[in-house]
């Protein structure tokens, strides 16, 4: 049975002890970088007080004992995932970001070639569209993006046609923007009849609901650890290994060979070609904890209580700012998570912020690394409230304090 109980998560959080000018603590930015529980922030000071060493190379007590914790890491980011092939197609990178462009880089070069077509959508983050322009610039790419509706979902009128001629389709499963959860089953599924492979940025779900890898059938996952309860420094690339083993090394030096000649050198085999040097071994280390700590919980549990904390903070905000504060994003709970972007009439987003931070309300003002879809809807900014696990509708009844300050301020 689950243990999952927010007040308890709450309890669990060393950050949440915090006051902000003489007022407990309101986190709201878990979308930007969620607070790692006691369990984790313990894991690595006992490695690093206990059992730091390199990996993979000593062959003493404790240099066996960090390759375990590292080694056990990407085992359990496997089964956590249900990955097809096991530990073998988990490669550690440090973020998202570097994960994007390890595909982009490695096997978007090794695979693309001129006039071949990547398909994106309007909602992704910079990680998932940066990458593709800088490889165009050396391989004439078709960039093609799935619109969004005047909803906040995507447009898939015309995705058969979009879908043709495509190579991968990369996608987010859930907006870091507006919320929005995508259909990624249904959508691998058609892109896979059309012949292309699927790439998904799990950033923005990983951590909050389950990932059955065999269930949804795609190529490529990437998402970051410091996202789902776990240290920075950290995220997660997968394919399935028979794909890994034709991706070209990303990086060179140690770690990533198995010889080096004067006149050339052989790559390893399998993921550890893509990490060449010291890894993150630490990280790692709280990465498992973070782990062992969302499946002690249940994702299903926390998917409910995002969605119940978002469809009370929805109700509420729509009630007490009626026409004043406009929520970017869908209002059906079924097709959203727990990130709320607000667009205040009248008042800059980094002003709410700043409002709310005096009274140690925590938000994300800005575009949230996703200027097309920003400019899709008009807007410069929003103003982003994302909950967590910890997250409590005490936190939604601060938001709305904070909120009824900056408007009476800005008038």
């Amino acid at each position: 049975m689950s243990s999952f109980n927010a007040v308890r998560v709450r309890a669990d959080i060393p950050a949440l002890t915090r006051h902000i000018n003489g007022r407990p603590i309101t986190y709201l930015d878990s979308g930007a970088s969620s607070l790692p529980p006691r369990s984790v922030i313990e894991a690595m000071d006992e490695y690093y007080r206990l059992r730091h060493a390199n990996v993979h190379r000593g062959v003493y007590q404790t240099a066996n004992e960090a390759t375990d914790a590292y080694e056990g890491a990407r085992a359990a980011v496997a089964q956590f995932l249900n990955a097809p092939g096991g530990a073998e197609g988990v490669v550690f990178t440090k973020n998202c970001t570097e994960a994007f462009n390890l595909l982009a880089k490695s096997w978007g070069v090794a695979n693309l070639k001129d006039g071949d077509v990547v398909l994106l959508s309007e909602m992704e983050h910079h990680a998932n569209i940066v990458p593709w322009f800088q490889l165009r610039e050396s391989i004439a790419l078709d960039i093609r993006f799935i619109p969004v509706t005047d909803d906040y979902e995507l447009d898939l009128s015309n995705i058969q046609e979009l879908l043709q001629g495509v190579k991968l389709l990369s996608l987010t499963a859930m907006s870091n923007v507006l919320g929005t959860i995508n259909p990624v089953k249904d959508l691998a599924a058609l892109a896979h009849a059309h012949g292309a492979l699927v790439a998904i940025d799990a950033s923005q779900s990983v951590g909050h609901m389950p990932t059955n890898l065999v269930d949804l059938d795609i190529d490529f996952m990437m998402f970051s650890g410091h996202k789902m309860l776990g240290p920075t420094g950290i995220g997660v690339f997968w394919t399935r290994p028979e794909i890994l083993a034709t991706m070209p090394p990303f990086l060179g030096g140690g770690g990533m060979i198995a010889d080096v000649r004067t006149d050339g050198y052989t790559p390893a085999t399998g993921f550890t070609r893509f990490e060449a040097g010291t890894p993150m071994i630490a990280e790692a280390v709280g990465l498992h904890a973070a782990i062992r700590y969302l499946e002690g919980l249940g994702l299903d549990n926390v998917h409910a209580h995002d969605q119940s904390l978002t469809v009370d903070a929805i109700s509420r905000i729509n009630h007490q700012f009626s026409g004043r504060v406009r929520i970017i994003g869908p209002t059906a709970h079924a097709q959203r998570g727990g990130v709320l972007s607000l667009d205040v009439e009248g008042v800059h987003p980094h002003d709410i912020a700043q409002v709310l931070d005096e009274i140690g309300v925590c938000v994300r003002p800005g575009h949230h690394c996703a200027k097309p879809l920003m400019r899709r809807f008009g807007l410069a900014a929003t103003a982003r409230a994302s909950f967590g696990p910890y997250s409590l509708t005490l936190d939604t009844d601060v938001l709305l304090e904070g909120l009824q300050r900056a408007i009476t301020f800005f008038g």
